[in-house]
């Protein structure tokens, strides 16, 4: 059975508030538990109008409290933008109110536009180029090990300490982070939907090559994360997807706005150009139905050498979303039991 899971960016709609997206997100995230997905994660944006993540600590926070079985965690903590203690601080807190459940991925991307950064961390570009000794100082912090020798805060502890660690992760989208991962001893997770898949199977395989064994990890462990839409047929798959399709004109150009309705794709003035261009998209996209969906996820996965694969699945209507990830866990043997939810 192939090992899914969840990337959810709290995505803004057209006719909905991005505090709707929020609320959605704790929907969605019960829904994913039932349906048997292995984790969900939330991802880090800042300033745009098409994500309402920005602070995925503090939500996953109301997750912890509100789920009992499934793994949640960041994708990721931009963590450049931060003091890794205060990090270490925040996760050992998540820990504590869902032992065993944490994991802590972990990026180097700003996650927003450059004044953004700046605002978040005025330092974060030196802080960028420090990221590798900032994941060594966070890792001792939120395990409670030491830091290195002579180091100016070895004698500071971040709380709450306990007997649980959370997971950490690398993620990337280009070599560096699986360099990263990989010296580290830890899983490492590339974000192919970012990319359209360019560079993925390259870097997956340089970690591996390089994975040095870890106390936790003996073995490297690979994950991909890719955008993905099911439903009932073809073509309500494709009805859905319409909206991401313009969604991604926009992407292109360097504009992030409200993801649009199929009904708004739909009455847009398309040039031949931007018809061109929405095709070659859609041959890339994985978009049908469940089965479809799953037999294109397990081709990629076997493909680029993932252990994993998570899935982030954006559609205008909430309920759409819900059961394309209902599809896709019928489909992959998540959740056999429950194919009923899919027309919920």
């Amino acid at each position: 059975m192939m090992r899914l899971a969840v990337l959810d960016q709290s995505t803004v709609v057209t006719g909905r508030t991005p505090a709707d997206s929020i609320r959605e997100t704790l929907s969605l995230a019960q829904h994913c538990e039932a349906l048997g997905y292995a984790r969900y994660w939330l991802a880090e944006h800042h300033n745009s109008e098409a994500v309402a993540g920005a602070a995925p600590e503090v939500l996953l926070g109301a997750l912890a409290a509100t789920t009992t079985t499934i793994r949640i965690g960041s994708a990721g903590i931009m963590l450049p933008h931060y003091s890794a203690l205060k990090v270490a601080e925040q996760f050992r807190v998540l820990e504590a109110i869902a032992p065993g459940r944490i994991d802590m991925g972990l990026g180097r991307a700003p996650g927003s536009d450059g004044l953004t950064a700046h605002a978040l961390n005025p330092n974060a570009a030196v802080a960028a180029d420090h990221f590798p000794a900032q994941v060594r100082d966070l890792l001792a912090w939120v395990s409670g090990a030491k830091l290195v020798e002579k180091h100016p805060f070895g004698s500071v502890i971040a709380q709450p300490t306990g007997p649980g660690v959370p997971e950490a992760w690398i993620l990337g989208s280009s070599d560096y982070g699986a360099q990263v991962a990989a010296h580290f001893g830890l899983p490492y997770c590339f974000a192919h939907f970012i990319t359209d898949g360019q560079g993925c199977a390259e870097a997956i395989a340089l970690y591996r090559e390089a994975f040095r064994p870890s106390e936790r990890w003996q073995h490297p462990y690979a994950s991909v994360c890719v955008w993905a839409l099911a439903a009932a047929s073809e073509a309500e798959a494709d009805y859905h997807y319409s909206a991401r399709a313009l969604w991604r004109l926009s992407r292109d150009r360097g504009t992030f706005v409200a993801m649009p309705s199929p009904a708004e794709a739909a009455a847009h003035a398309w040039t031949e150009a931007e018809l061109a261009r929405a095709d070659r998209t859609r041959s890339r996209a994985i978009v049908g139905t469940g089965a479809q969906v799953v037999s294109r996820l397990r081709a990629l996965a076997d493909e680029v050498g993932a252990d994993e694969v998570a899935i982030l699945s954006t559609a205008h209507d909430p309920a759409a979303r819900r059961a394309s990830y209902a599809h896709i866990a019928a489909a992959a043997g998540l959740a056999a039991d429950r194919v009923a939810l899919a027309a919920e």
